[in-house]
């Protein structure tokens, strides 16, 4: 490896205790203990998807996980859960290497939790006040990312962030970023204006080991980046998290779904927090008909647009690979003034 390379993404690797600071982001259904030893094995950071499985299941993919690997990774926790309390608690009995919060905000109080137990703290930025709210909560580490990205999304583009919260914020934290990457190349210049590494979701989908119906990822072969669409949100009675996905008739049926609930809400029929339940409990149910049923008409195809950028399926470890070549040959290129 160059020895440019080695110092673009040493903090990165330093606070991961990895060799590549490459991570593969937390997927419900998708990113389970084989995918996430694989990844910590090959030299990068695995996180494992607790999304809203039962307590004792929880525990039983954090053990499977550290019984198939040596490395370190980390556990997703999705604040807006329903077991999010229960998964919390299970994260410190485990004193797991890293927690990261998603979905919503954490409290202060609960990343003094895990830190008390020597677990390193990671938190979603999506907008530059979510950022600046979680450095404010002493978060160890962010990651900032964009609405370019695959599932639950932000509003803000990662070119945005970058500007917003990277280039204020990298003294002060380690910074990662996610949406819309997937080559060595676009790493290499991410790296160059100061994160220190890089998160993706969408190309491991495209990995041999991940655990996916054979259809759920010839659909991602298929498609184009105009494809991965966001939600809308349909009335602010009904707030929710953009989801982008792939076009299909599951969405349509999701805009019903919506408008369905903004009429119960209206009619005082149903409570705002049941309604954004129903919301979740469809898109976990949609995405596992997706990804494990191969259900690709109705069922949910979370993916980020950088799928228009993949088109092909290998191993975990090639994968990696390729991100170091690309991003070692641009490098070269960079210093030799040959671009």
């Amino acid at each position: 490896m160059s020895l440019e390379l080695n110092k673009l993404w040493q903090r990165g690797r330093d606070f991961l205790g990895v060799k590549y600071p490459i991570m593969c982001g937390a997927m419900t259904w998708i990113s389970e203990a084989n995918l996430v030893s694989t990844v910590c094995n090959a030299g990068g950071f695995g996180v494992l998807a607790g999304g809203n499985m039962p307590q004792d299941l929880f525990a039983q993919a954090i053990e499977e996980t550290q019984s198939k690997t040596k490395g370190p990774f980390g556990v997703n926790l999705i604040a807006i859960a329903p077991n999010y309390q229960s998964h919390l608690e299970v994260s410190i009995a485990k004193k797991v290497p890293f927690v990261i919060f998603a979905g919503s905000f954490p409290k202060r109080e609960e990343l003094k939790k895990v830190k008390a137990v020597g677990t390193k703290v990671i938190c979603f930025a999506s907008t530059e006040s979510i950022a600046k709210r979680m450095i404010k909560y002493e978060t160890d580490a962010l990651i900032l990312e964009g609405s370019e990205a695959g599932g639950h999304i932000g509003p803000v583009s990662l070119t945005v962030l970058l500007q917003e919260v990277l280039f204020k914020f990298s003294d002060r934290l380690p910074i990662f970023v996610a949406g819309g990457i997937a080559t060595g190349k676009m790493m290499t210049y991410l790296l160059l204006m100061g994160a220190v590494g890089i998160q993706m979701g969408t190309r491991f989908v495209m990995s041999r080991e991940a655990q996916t119906h054979p259809a759920f990822k010839d659909a991602f072969k298929r498609a184009k980046a105009r494809d991965a669409e966001s939600t809308p949100q349909f009335h602010s009675s009904l707030p929710v998290v953009s989801v982008r996905a792939l076009r299909n008739q599951g969405t349509k049926t999701f805009g019903k779904l919506q408008l369905n609930l903004i009429k119960k809400l209206q009619e005082q029929k149903i409570h705002q927090r049941e309604a954004q339940y129903e919301v979740e409990k469809y898109w976990i149910g949609a995405l596992r008909r997706a990804v494990q049923d191969g259900d690709i008409a109705q069922g949910s195809l979370m993916a980020g647009q950088s799928v228009g950028l993949v088109s092909d399926v290998k191993s975990v470890k090639e994968i990696i690979d390729d991100m170091v070549v690309e991003a070692m040959e641009e490098l070269k290129k960079l210093s030799s003034g040959n671009l």
